[in-house]
Formats: C-alpha cells, structure tokens, sequence
C-alpha cells in the first residue's frame, strides 16, 4: 500500500533505539524525509546512517540534544524545514516507590512526558493547519489505560497528555484541516526501556530475571513482547494520507494483553 506521505518531512523525536527508531524506519521507507533526535551523538548518527541505507533518496538530519530542554527543541526544529508529521517520544520516568519521589522528581516527569510534547505540537500545528496536512503521534504507554503500580511517575505524566490531547484533537481549527492527533499506548516491546523495567521488578519481587521475563511474556497471548519494526509500521499508516479520519484516538499495542472490552 502506498501511504501517500513520500517527500514528507518528519521530526521524530528520541529515535536513536527502541520504538522511536522503529517509527523512523517505517516512515524512511515511505520515502519520508526525516529529522531524528536523541541525547546520545554516538548512537544518534549510526542511527541515521542505518536510515540513509534504507532508503539512500530521502534526507536524515540528527540533532543531538535532549527535547526536554528549550533549546534543543529549538535545533530540531530549525533542522526540519517543515514538520508535516510529528512524532513526540522520550524516555520514560523511572520505575520506583512513590513515597520516595520529592516534587521536583514530579516536575520533571510532567516536564518531560507530558508539557514537552505539548510544546512542540504548539510549534507545529498551525503551520500544518494552514499547508491542509497534519500527523502527530505521541508515543506514551499502555499504563495510561491500565495503570502499572511501579509507573507512577508515567501513569500521572502521561495521562495528562492523554488529556490535553483528547480535547486539543476536537478542535475544529485543526481536524478541518486535515491535522490529526494521536496517541500511541506500546505494552511491552522489547527494548532498552522494557528490560530496566523487568530488573526492576526481578528486584522486588526476589525473583529470578529469566522467570520474571517468562512470566511477562506470558501474560500477553501472543506469549512474546512486540517489536520495535512491529511498532513503526503502525506508526507510519497512522501518518499516511489514508489515516485522515482517525483522529484524537488511543491506540493500543498490547499484544491483546489489556482484558478490557473498551
């Protein structure tokens, strides 16, 4: 199927590894052009190397620096000479005891997962709203609809972006023009993220780590965590012209793990 987004530009933010870099794989395959960021340099440029192989036509630009800060946020977006699609990423807040966290551990969850993405889609969307095109994903967790007891830190910091972006996505202004907003809600995938998170519970529970992944591997019935690949090919149809009426929606990739019926 032909998405209809080649010669696009996307900002795809925290893509050196995991599911960011799976999305930038799928929308380099589209023929997108992309620009990629993430804290690490070294990691971040043999990403884009790995990008330009895939698909020597289009442009890979990598801005390091963390999209957390200003003035980072500032290079991205400079480097992109248009950012028709937007997909908003960074790492989690790290597992633990609520009772141990002060606020300043708070104030920089909410600054990182939910009031950064919230700023760059403030850059972005109205020029998108006036060039008729529009895609922005923002990568949270399936923790926003089934809340994870160690994730507290992610729970609260990304169910307000949830939030923001229900009512923002309903605003005529922008869903008239052909500007969606959506989020996607990854369970467990296996990346650098999912396996500090199952140290983490190895550690609690005294378990083995080898028993603890097994075990979480068989509560979803796929019986095995997704993939990054898996990931981005979602990702990219939900950016394609095809997509244009799936808007303000919370997709979740589980594996079918999640019990509910809604």
């Amino acid at each position: 199927m032909d998405l209809v987004i080649q010669g696009k530009w996307a900002l795809v933010c925290a893509a050196s590894k995991g599911l960011g870099k799976g999305c930038a794989q799928a929308l380099v395959r589209e023929g997108v052009n992309v620009v990629i960021t993430a804290r690490g340099d070294e990691a971040l440029q043999k990403t884009a190397a790995e990008l330009r192989q895939i698909n020597p036509q289009v442009q890979v630009r990598a801005v390091a620096g963390d999209i957390g800060q200003a003035p980072s946020r500032a290079q991205a977006l400079a480097a992109c000479p248009q950012v028709d699609i937007l997909v908003n990423n960074a790492g989690g807040p790290p597992p633990g005891d609520f009772r141990q966290w002060d606020r300043d551990t708070w104030l920089a969850a909410l600054d990182l997962n939910m009031l950064t993405p919230i700023e760059l889609i403030k850059e972005v969307i109205g020029p998108m709203a006036e060039r008729g095109f529009g895609r922005i994903i923002n990568i949270t967790s399936m923790s926003v609809k089934a809340p994870i007891d160690i994730l507290g830190l992610s729970n609260g910091a990304r169910s307000g972006l949830t939030g923001f972006v229900a009512g923002l996505s309903r605003n005529s202004e922008f869903a008239s023009r052909n500007v969606t907003i959506n989020n996607m809600l990854p369970g467990m995938f296996d990346t650098e993220r999912l396996q500090k998170t199952l140290v983490q519970w190895a550690t609690q529970s005294g378990d083995t780590l080898d028993h603890v992944i097994q075990a979480r591997r068989r509560t979803s019935p796929a019986h095995r965590f997704g993939t990054a690949e898996e990931f981005g090919a979602v990702c990219a149809f939900l950016c394609s012209a095809h997509a244009s009426y799936i808007n303000g929606q919370n997709i979740l990739l589980d594996g079918g793990a999640y019990p509910g019926s809604f």
